[in-house]
C-alpha cells in the first residue's frame, strides 16, 4: 500500500496546483521572465559559429595510437533494477544510495590489451548500454555508467590518444545530459498546456523540480573530483529548472572545481568540456569562457614542470608531440571566447601571450580561433611573435602555415604585403621535409596568386620544382601539387601571361601519375573554356593548349569508360 502522505512530497496537492494557475503575479512574473529570456537568446550562437561536431571526427582522426589501452566495464547488478511500485520513498531512496555504494566497493571489470578500434567499440556500447539502462527505467545504472566512462578521463597512460578518448566519452555525457533534461522537461507538461521551450523556473511543477534536484544531489555524493565535474557540467542546463541564476552560479563554482585537477592535459580537456556546454546552454555568459582561458595560462608552466616530463620520458613522447595535444581544446576555448567578441579582447588575449614569451602552441590557436580580419589587419605583429617564439616546443613552420590560411581569407595592408610574403618564404623555404615545405607552400600560393604579379608566382613555382624534384619527392604530393595548380589558374585568367611563365609547364612535368596529369590537364581546358572570351592565335597559348590537349587525348584508350570519352571529347 502507499504512503497517503508520499503525495504532498510530490507537490501534487490541489490547493498547490489551484494557486499556481490562479495568481496574476506569478503571471506577471513569467512573462517578465520570458521576455528576458527571449532577450538572451537573441544571444545565441549563430551558423557562422563552427559546432563541435564538425571538429570530432577530425580529431578521433588525428590523436591515433597503436599502444594497448585498458578500460573499466560496469558488470550491472540486480540492484540496479526498477523499484518495485510498492516501495515507499525512503525506501527508495536507501535502495538508491546503496547502489551508488555499491559501485564505489568495485562491480567493475577491468579489460586489459585493447586495441584502438576495441577500446572504440567498447564505448560505443557502453552508450548503448546507458540508452537502455534508461530505457528500461534503471537510473542508478545509467548514473554509474556515465561516472564510470567519467573516471576514464583521468586516465593518461596511452597519452597521445588522449584528444580522441575525451571525445568519446564525452559523447555519452551529452547523451545522459539530454536524457536528464529530456526526462524532467516532460514532468513540466500536461495534456492540455505543453512547457514552452522558452519557459521560466515559475513555470516549472514542484515534482519536476524535486527530481531536477534529486540529479543534482546525486552527483553530489561522487566521491572522486573528475567524474563529479563532469557529469555535473553535462546536466548544467537543468539548472534551468530551478532558478534563474543558476546557471550563471554553476559556471564560476566548476571553473574553479577545475583547479583540483592536477594534471594540465586533463585540466584544459575539462575546461574545454565546460566552455562547450556552456556556450550551448548560457552563451551570453562570456566572461567565464575568458577565466577558464587566463586560468589555463595561470597553469600552463606545469607542462615543463618534473611530473609532466617524467611522464613523457616513461611513454617516449617528445615536447612537441605532446603539445599538440593541447590544440583542440585551447583552440575550442579560444574559439569560444572569439566569437563576435569585441577587437579589445583580442588584443588583450594578444598580450597575454606575449607575457608569457609568444608560447607558440598559444599563438597558433589564437590564430586559428580569431577573425581571419583582425589576424591579417595585424599580419605584422604576429610575424614578430613567430620570430621570437621558441621553435624547440611548437615548429615555426606550422605558425606561417596558420599566419597564410589566415591570409587567404582576409587582407592585409597593402603596405605589408611584399614584406609578410618575404619573411614566410624565408622560413619556408629552408624546411628540409618535402612534405612539411609543401603543406606550406600550398598555403602561401593562393596569397601569392592574390596579391602579387607573374614574376612572383613564377618564383614559387621555380622554388617547389627545386625542392620537390630530388628523390621524386613530388610523387608523394600529388594532392598538394594540384591544389597549387588549381588556385593559379583560378587567380590567373588571362592565358597569355598563365603560359609565359617559364615554370609553368616544368611544373606539369612534375605530375607523373597519367591519372593525376590528365585531371590537371581538364581543369586547364575547363579554366581556359570558361574564361578565353575570344579567339586567339598566340602561339604560347596554342603550343601550351596543344601539349595539355594531348596529354589528354593519348590518356584514351581500349578500357577507358564511355563517360570519360566524352568529357575529354567535350574539352
Amino acid at each position: 500500500m502507499l504512503d497517503p502522505l508520499s503525495s504532498v512530497l510530490d507537490g501534487t496537492d490541489p490547493l498547490s496546483l489551484f494557486a499556481a494557475t490562479a495568481d496574476p503575479l506569478l503571471s506577471m512574473i513569467m512573462d517578465n521572465a520570458r521576455k528576458k529570456r527571449d532577450k538572451d537568446e537573441s544571444l545565441s550562437v549563430g551558423s557562422d559559429f563552427e559546432p563541435w561536431s564538425s571538429k570530432r571526427g577530425e580529431i578521433l582522426a588525428r590523436y591515433t595510437t597503436n599502444e594497448k589501452l585498458s578500460i573499466n566495464l560496469y558488470m550491472g547488478s540486480e540492484k540496479g533494477k526498477a523499484s518495485t511500485p510498492g516501495s515507499t520513498v525512503s525506501e527508495k531512496v536507501r535502495t538508491r544510495l546503496e547502489e551508488l555504494d555499491d559501485l564505489e566497493e568495485g562491480s567493475q571489470k577491468e579489460l586489459l590489451n585493447l586495441t584502438q578500434q576495441d577500446y572504440t567499440n567498447r564505448i560505443e556500447e557502453l552508450n548503448q548500454s546507458l540508452k537502455d539502462a534508461w530505457a528500461s527505467d534503471q537510473k542508478v545504472k545509467a548514473l554509474k555508467i556515465v561516472i564510470q566512462c567519467s573516471k576514464l578521463l583521468s586516465d593518461t597512460t596511452v597519452i597521445q590518444f588522449y584528444p580522441s578518448k575525451f571525445v568519446l566519452i564525452t559523447d555519452i555525457l551529452d547523451t545522459f545530459g539530454k536524457l536528464v533534461y529530456e526526462r524532467i522537461f516532460s514532468m513540466c507538461a500536461d495534456h492540455c498546456n505543453p512547457l514552452p521551450d522558452n519557459f521560466t523556473p515559475e513555470s516549472v511543477n514542484d515534482i519536476a523540480k524535486e527530481t531536477c534536484l534529486n540529479w543534482f544531489f546525486k552527483i553530489a555524493s561522487i566521491r572522486e573530483l573528475i567524474p563529479r565535474f563532469y557529469v555535473e557540467t553535462s546536466i548544467l542546463k537543468c539548472n534551468k529548472f530551478l532558478s534563474k541564476t543558476g546557471i550563471l552560479e554553476c559556471l564560476p563554482r566548476l571553473t574553479s572545481m577545475i583547479r583540483g585537477i592536477g594534471d594540465p592535459l586533463v585540466a584544459v580537456y575539462a575546461r574545454a568540456y565546460l566552455c562547450r556546454v556552456g556556450i550551448e546552454v548560457a552563451p551570453y555568459l562570456k566572461d567565464n569562457l575568458s577565466k577558464n582561458f587566463f586560468d589555463f595560462l595561470l597553469t600552463f608552466k606545469q607542462v615543463h614542470g618534473d611530473t609532466v616530463q617524467n611522464q613523457l620520458v616513461a611513454q617516449g613522447v617528445e615536447i612537441p608531440s605532446y603539445l599538440t595535444l593541447y590544440s583542440p581544446a585551447i583552440d575550442w576555448i579560444l574559439q569560444c571566447i572569439a566569437y563576435r567578441a569585441a577587437e579589445t579582447l583580442l588584443t588583450e588575449m594578444m598580450e597575454r601571450c606575449r607575457m608569457l614569451g609568444n608560447n607558440a602552441l598559444l599563438l597558433n590557436s589564437i590564430m586559428s580561433a580569431f577573425r581571419a580580419e583582425f589576424i591579417a589587419a595585424r599580419a605584422m605583429d604576429f610575424i614578430g611573435m613567430i620570430k621570437e617564439c621558441d621553435e624547440s616546443g611548437f615548429p615555426k613552420h606550422l605558425l606561417f602555415c596558420s599566419l597564410g590560411q589566415n591570409l587567404a581569407l582576409a587582407d592585409p595592408p597593402e603596405s605589408d604585403r611584399l614584406q609578410i610574403l618575404n619573411e614566410a618564404w624565408k622560413v619556408i623555404t629552408k624546411l628540409k621535409s618535402p612534405q612539411d615545405y609543401i603543406n606550406c607552400a600550398k598555403i602561401w600560393m593562393e596569397y601569392t596568386c592574390r596579391h602579387f604579379t607573374k614574376r612572383e608566382v613564377n618564383t614559387i613555382l621555380t622554388d617547389v620544382i627545386k625542392h620537390m624534384t630530388p628523390d621524386r619527392a613530388f610523387e608523394e604530393a600529388y594532392p598538394q601539387l594540384q591544389s597549387m595548380i588549381q588556385k593559379v589558374i583560378t587567380y590567373l585568367h588571362d592565358f597569355a601571361i598563365l603560359f609565359s611563365l617559364e615554370k609553368f609547364l616544368p611544373f606539369l612535368d612534375m605530375f607523373q601519375k597519367e591519372s593525376v596529369r590528365v585531371e590537371v590537364c581538364k581543369c586547364i581546358m575547363q579554366a581556359f573554356i570558361k574564361h578565353q572570351q575570344e579567339s586567339t592565335k598566340d602561339p604560347v597559348i596554342l603550343n601550351a593548349l596543344l601539349h595539355v590537349c594531348k596529354t589528354m587525348h593519348d590518356s584514351v584508350n581500349a578500357l577507358t569508360l564511355e563517360d570519360e570519352k566524352r568529357t575529354l571529347a567535350s574539352l
